[in-house]
């Protein structure tokens, strides 16, 4: 059962179920139909105890042993009676030829008070089984009546049987009917696995079940076809990575070569560049190994995971945009800060990376200061530049995107995207506008607290 299919499994469950039920009514209903016919035979012994007359007419000295039958007579079922006393010597009626064995039982009961009595199986003379009641008549003595119990046990053995067949009946039913079940509730999950293989085999991620009803397939059947649509996503959005980063790449790449092609040809030529034109070159793949580093170092940032990033501290957040001004300084940033402490649960290499990029994004259009602002935990960059023109404003935070008026400045249109992953990852959000007199505002929000211990609950 273990290792069977789960259609198998369920019919082999519904079965067992249905056949115990099967067991369990029959042997409550042939316990119940014994009991009654128990009780009804008892009944029935209590009708046919001989009458004070029919007692006396027994007399003294009476026939003690059972006679022979009449010629061609046979006994059918009908009652017997007999007179025990206390040394066990019994009184038969004249006219019957049938005596009832007395037991030690019977005998005990002629010492009782009168009228008590015992009820017991026992056997005539000619070994047929019967039911005894035993009754205490006083001065030692005590009448036994008998009627036969082949009529309860007939009963009995006719029920055992029927209730046998009814069972053998409905298990194979139970089976047929659970075979039909299993088919029909299996359905949707034989759909299921279908498609499933289906993708193993094609990595087909457009394929979808259809989903009918509000049940545990279709809600299963809905995240099914919610993974393959992430699954789908995620693949593209890789190939799209791939795509962008290798045409991002081949720029510098493709400079790198044509500076290195030209010093490795005045060497081998013997013909030894300018002075000032081969410091120009020399400038110049340096500052193509400067893109590309920072290129690789964006790339791998963005392709971080949810497993693959670090673990989350509580650590002072006005003290992490303090040291990026500090190094957006360094670049030549003209900064003016108004920062209040703040501290969040995240990741400060991130955030510092990510505020460095809005500071950085700032100064190539600012002419002059940068404005940044921390309260309450919100941090607000303002620049005063031209701003952002409104068909670009959807497109700030995509992969590689850059508008027109940027393409010609340094930089990979990684930044905006490094800066929406790292606040998203400390639970905050980031926005970007166009400031009413001119210049962008990008607007940072984390969840977090004024002070470095958290509240008592």
């Amino acid at each position: 059962m273990r290792h069977g299919s789960l259609r198998s499994r369920l019919t082999l469950l519904v079965t067992a179920a249905v056949a115990i039920a099967i067991a369990a009514v029959a042997a409550v209903s042939g316990w119940l139909v014994y009991r009654e016919l128990d009780e009804g035979i008892n009944a029935s012994l209590e009708n046919v105890r001989p009458t004070p007359a029919e007692v006396r007419d027994v007399g003294w000295p009476c026939k003690q042993n059972p006679g022979s039958p009449p010629p061609g007579s046979q006994w059918y079922g009908g009652p017997v009676w007999q007179i025990v006393t206390d040394s066990g010597e019994r009184c038969l009626p004249h006219e019957q030829w049938l005596a009832i064995k007395v037991e030690p039982a019977d005998i005990a009961v002629t010492k009782l008070p009168p009228e008590k009595s015992v009820t017991r199986d026992g056997e005539l003379s000619n070994g047929k089984h019967v039911r005894v009641l035993t009754t205490s008549i006083g001065n030692d003595g005590a009448i036994m009546a008998a009627i036969p119990e082949h009529g309860m046990y007939g009963a009995l053995s006719t029920l055992v049987k029927s209730l046998v067949l009814v069972a053998l009946v409905g298990v194979l039913g139970a089976a047929t009917i659970g075979l039909l079940i299993a088919n029909t509730a299996l359905r949707p999950v034989r759909r299921l696995t279908k498609a499933v293989e289906h993708i193993a085999q094609t990595e087909d991620l457009d394929t979808t079940i259809p989903v009918k009803g509000d049940d545990e397939i279709a809600r299963l059947s809905r995240s099914f076809n919610a993974m393959t649509a992430a699954l789908a996503g995620s693949r593209d959005r890789q190939r799209q990575l791939v795509a962008d980063a290798g045409h991002e790449l081949r720029t510098p790449l493709t400079s790198l070569r044509t500076n290195i092609d030209l010093l490795l040809r005045s060497e081998q030529t013997g013909r030894a560049l300018d002075p000032a034109a081969k410091e120009r070159l020399l400038v110049n793949v340096k500052a193509q190994f400067a893109e590309l580093s920072t290129l690789v170092g964006d790339l791998l940032m963005l392709s971080r995971g949810e497993t693959d990033r670090e673990p989350h501290t509580r650590f002072a957040f006005h003290e992490v945009v303090a040291a990026a001004i500090e190094r957006a300084e360094l670049r030549g940033a003209e900064v003016r800060s108004d920062l209040e402490p703040w501290y969040v649960l995240g990741n400060p290499a991130s955030l510092e990376r990510a505020v460095l990029n809005l500071l950085d994004n700032a100064a190539k259009f600012s002419p002059g200061e940068i404005d940044v602002q921390l309260e309450a935990g919100v941090l607000t960059v303002r620049d005063h530049g031209p701003g952002i023109p409104d068909q670009d404003m959807p497109h700030v935070f995509e992969r590689f995107w850059r508008s027109s008026s940027a393409r010609s400045l340094p930089g990979s249109g990684l930044g905006l995207a490094i800066v929406m992953q790292a606040v998203k990852e400390a639970g905050g959000s980031v926005e970007l506008e166009n400031a009413p007199d001119g210049g962008v505002l990008a607007t940072i929000s984390l969840p977090g607290l004024s002070s470095s211990q958290p509240p008592h609950a």
